[in-house]
């Protein structure tokens, strides 16, 4: 890979994060967007209930809600959208930075920057919310640990108090007027856009965006925030039917469904109708990444839609999420119900014809390869596709399942964890006949039904295990993947069964694999560096490992982090240091102030030195427990090691 190639895909990878992180603050809140645009529908004076005749004088009820009338300066429409819509992405904002605290910081910090504009301060709540956190968790780490006992409470309130404070004020004199001018720079490109015509142009950007996983940053970060001004202003926006269209995918997968062949062509009806009424417009992206000259499909519907929408002078009341076509109908502003359908059809009409002229025009033989396709679209997306198994479930074999691999690097921490929590899911789910295990990559042999993996490690483990269903997961002790692996056991192989089958016996905690010098309850480490070398040491120090196997488990941090979710990572060194490893062995290091793990917060950290299957046993008891909250509390409480031990080991305290 060249310097130039690499250096375009960091930049994709930095929008991608960028765009996400500005989606993460917007998604949880579409609820409250919809909600405030159903009110502006049916209670500002030109909506649907005036206009049925229901509370149109100027001192009802209905105009006491839309805020007209003899109540011009009341009502519930105008507040949301300048209060309540901003104040809760600030608080989300905060919220992903520093919890709950970081939440109420950026709340704060966000009404400054409100009070100091006239215009909705969507942009400054994505500024300052996430600000607000973020700098919370700063000031807070200048006196941690040094607040005398009984004065805890006093300070933080305090700090956050007079924190928030300061940063209103800020974002009143001085962030509000730099976003109210940005806020101005962008609306007048808009209108530049709309009065030369050219808003159509913007299918050109927008398209190939969505399917590199780009658009979030310019939905969310751009045409959300213009579009919500615009609203405000004029009843509606066009610029929330940009990106929300589902005509363009539409078309496409009618196209693959009339001219496409192989698995494509039978999966696109099933994803045609997901896209279109679900709104997951990302289950068409990997018949994108297949053929890759399709994308002008996409891009010609794009701007038919477009024209369409600017012809009419149509628009949305509110952002439509997911961009389903119930979800654009309960939006469209009255009025333009008819150039918004006619937008969707004629979006849908352009993309099939320019789809189906190149996929009836190419003289390949190649089908195209959708598994790859939908590979490749994960590794953009940078997680798991909640749709993906949808494309590709007709990839592997189809009947029962009975075997199960967890498979890792090494195969001795993170693969044995994930594969006790999915165990306990199928055997209580009543198929005890199913072994669920975990492997090394290196020793994998295609004679599994199921192949779990970390996402990084996919692509590996398909090069050996061709023939299985292969399922990614980013977070071993709880993905939500899991409960779909029950679903396909369940349809794949019918009714329950009744035995159990591969558990590994639960003992307790063998004190040779886990020694009271190797717990330390109040960890010095400030990195995930310095953690991964004190849990290391630990395990040199009990004789367990050699000072090498520290390196390798560093090594091994490098190719796949092993944080697992719930707080908890457990570093262990790669395959090839199997032979610096003296004797099964297991270190225990909390850190009560948490440790940044590579963006994840991580308080108990687990070193792991693996020599054979002996500490199969605690790594069961270890994902027993941190699935557990009561029990991640008793170890939080913890006072000493045999404490620790109780609750590892299952023993009454």
């Amino acid at each position: 890979m060249s310097t130039q190639t690499a250096a375009r895909g960091g930049a994709r990878v930095h929008v991608q994060k960028f765009g996400t992180f500005l989606s993460n603050m917007v998604m949880p809140n579409i609820g409250a967007f919809i909600a405030w645009g159903l009110i502006t529908a049916l209670f500002i004076e030109v909506g649907w209930l005036p206009e049925l005749g229901i509370g149109d004088s100027a001192d009802s009820w209905v105009a006491k809600i839309g805020g007209w009338g003899d109540f011009a300066e009341g009502g519930i429409v105008g507040p949301m959208i300048t209060y309540l819509l901003p104040i809760l992405i600030g608080y989300t904002g905060g919220k992903m930075l520093y919890d709950t605290r970081g939440g109420v910081v950026g709340a704060i910090a966000t009404m400054g920057v409100i009070a100091g504009t006239e215009i909705p301060m969507f942009m400054g709540a994505m500024i300052m919310g996430p600000l607000g956190g973020w700098t919370m968790q700063k000031v807070d780490s200048l006196w941690d640990g040094k607040i005398k006992p009984g004065f805890e409470m006093l300070v933080n309130n305090f700090s956050a108090g007079i924190w928030g404070m300061l940063l209103a004020v800020f974002g009143f004199f001085g962030m509000s007027p730099v976003v109210t001018w940005i806020a101005d720079r962008l609306g007048e490109g808009v209108d530049f856009l709309v009065n030369n015509d050219l808003l159509p142009l913007t299918s050109v950007i927008i398209e190939p965006a969505k399917v590199l996983f780009l658009n979030n940053a310019i939905n969310h970060g751009v045409l959300t925030p213009l579009g919500t001004n615009e609203a405000v202003e004029a009843g509606k926006s066009v610029l929330f039917l940009l990106e929300a269209n589902p005509g363009p995918g539409l078309g496409l997968l009618l196209a693959y469904t009339v001219f496409g062949k192989g698995m494509a062509k039978a999966s696109a009806p099933g994803a045609a109708i997901i896209h279109f009424f679900g709104g997951i417009h990302e289950i068409y992206f990997p018949y994108v990444l297949m053929k890759p000259k399709l994308i002008l499909a996409t891009i010609a519907g794009g701007m038919t839609g477009v024209f369409i929408n600017v012809l009419f002078d149509v628009g949305l009341r509110a952002p439509a999420a997911p961009g389903s076509v119930f979800a654009v109908y309960a939006q469209t502003a009255s009025g333009s119900f008819f150039g918004v359908t006619l937008s969707m059809l004629g979006a849908a009409t352009v993309s099939f014809l320019v789809a189906g002229f190149l996929l009836k025009t190419d003289r390949s033989d190649d089908e195209g390869d959708l598994s790859a396709a939908t590979a490749d679209m994960e590794a953009m997306k940078g997680k798991k596709s909640s749709v993906s198994s949808l494309l590709t479930s007709g990839a592997a074999a189809s009947g029962p399942i009975g075997t199960i691999v967890f498979a890792c690097d090494a195969g001795m921490g993170s693969s044995a964890m994930g594969a006790s929590v999915l165990r306990k899911k199928i055997q209580a789910a009543g198929y005890g006949d199913v072994s669920v295990t975990n492997q090394s990559i290196a020793n994998l042999a295609d004679t599994y039904d199921v192949v779990v993996t970390h996402q990084d490690l996919t692509d590996r483990a398909r090069q050996r295990t061709g023939t299985a269903v292969h399922v990614s997961v980013d977070n071993f002790m709880g993905s939500p993947r899991y409960d779909e692996i029950v679903e396909l056991v369940r349809q794949r192989n019918g009714g329950a069964a009744g035995a159990t089958s591969g558990e590994v016996a639960d003992d307790g905690v063998d004190s040779d694999v886990l020694r009271d010098d190797a717990i330390v309850l109040d960890g010095t480490a400030a990195s995930r560096d310095e953690a991964i070398t004190e849990a290391g040491q630990l395990l040199v120090a009990s004789g367990a490992v050699e000072p090498a196997y520290v390196d390798a488990m560093h090594e091994r941090e490098k190719s796949v982090s092993t944080h697992m979710g719930n707080l908890l990572a457990i570093p262990h060194g790669t395959n090839e240091a199997k032979g610096a490893i003296r004797r099964t062995a297991i270190s225990f290091v909390r850190y009560p102030g948490g440790i940044d793990w590579n963006g994840k917060p991580a308080e108990f950290v687990v070193g792991i030195a693996g020599a054979g299957n002996d500490h199969l046993a605690l790594l069961q008891k270890l994902a027993g427990v941190f699935v557990d909250a009561e029990q991640v509390e008793r170890l939080r409480r913890a006072t000493s090691a045999a404490d620790v031990r109780a609750v590892l080991g299952g023993v009454k305290v």
